[in-house]
């Protein structure tokens, strides 16, 4: 018989966990039921091995559906919600998405321009680099203490503006193989998520190697704001990669 046949194995939780009589009612009873041709099986899980005993799982997930799949897998939906409710968080949290950005944006005029950043757009002090490389050392020595009086920028702001340079020079640097990243824009999408991040979680900011990990996200996942989200419960399950744990004095 073929291993895939739907046939139902019989199932009794007794003859595997069987319970001792005077615990019976204080043992809550089993909630799992084996659903025909979608449980694994006996007979299924051992056509999964070679004659020689190497495990073969090769069925895999295709691409057209693999973004959805890893929405469930990260955590950004809860596999027992219905339709309705993944809708209603779905808008809520791209309208979360697009809030975060438009603050983004207004710091910086490059997000959301379908463009990148590759070299730095402020000093450690606040000040504009374009307006420093736009002037004589001279005339930058004279002025610089107005500069200083007129630049009044919150430290956040200045440390999140200093890695946007490094975010824009990992995204270049990024899967350049793929056809897909001969897009600019597809580039200056990768770039936004990542700088999107960086602001939202300070913590964390950017470090290199994120890039690689939100590529394939952004490309498979359609929507920019989605992408985001399934980044953010990414990083939340592997930020220990980036930070590992203080060990604590014995």
């Amino acid at each position: 018989m073929d291993c895939c046949t739907r046939v139902a194995e019989p199932w009794d939780p007794d003859a595997y966990y069987a319970i001792r009589p005077e615990c019976k009612d204080d043992v809550p009873k089993t909630h799992f039921k084996p659903r025909t041709g979608r449980t694994l099986s006996t007979r299924r899980w051992h056509a999964l091995f070679s004659e020689d005993g190497h495990l073969d799982i090769a069925t895999g997930v295709h691409p057209t559906v693999k973004g959805e799949v890893w929405e469930f897998l990260l955590g950004c939906y809860d596999p027992d919600s219905t339709f309705d409710a993944r809708t209603q968080l779905r808008q809520q949290r791209r309208s979360e998405y697009n809030a975060l950005k438009s603050k983004c944006m207004e710091m910086e005029q490059t997000v959301g321009s379908g463009r990148l950043v590759t070299t730095p757009v402020i000093t450690e002090d606040g000040q504009s680099a374009e307006d420093l490389s736009s002037v004589s050392p001279k005339y930058n020595m004279q002025s610089n203490q107005c500069k200083k009086d007129e630049v009044i920028m919150d430290k956040e702001v200045i440390q999140w503006k200093l890695t946007l340079h490094q975010i824009g020079l990992d995204v270049v640097r990024t899967d350049r193989a793929l056809v897909y990243y001969e897009s600019q824009e597809n580039q200056a999408r990768l770039w936004d998520i990542l700088a999107v991040y960086s602001w939202v979680d300070k913590d964390i900011g950017y470090c290199q190697g994120m890039s690689d990990l939100c590529s394939p996200i952004s490309i498979l996942v359609e929507n920019e704001a989605d992408a985001f989200w399934c980044f953010e419960r990414l990083m939340r399950r592997i930020v220990c990669l980036f930070f590992p744990p203080i060990l604590a004095p014995l």
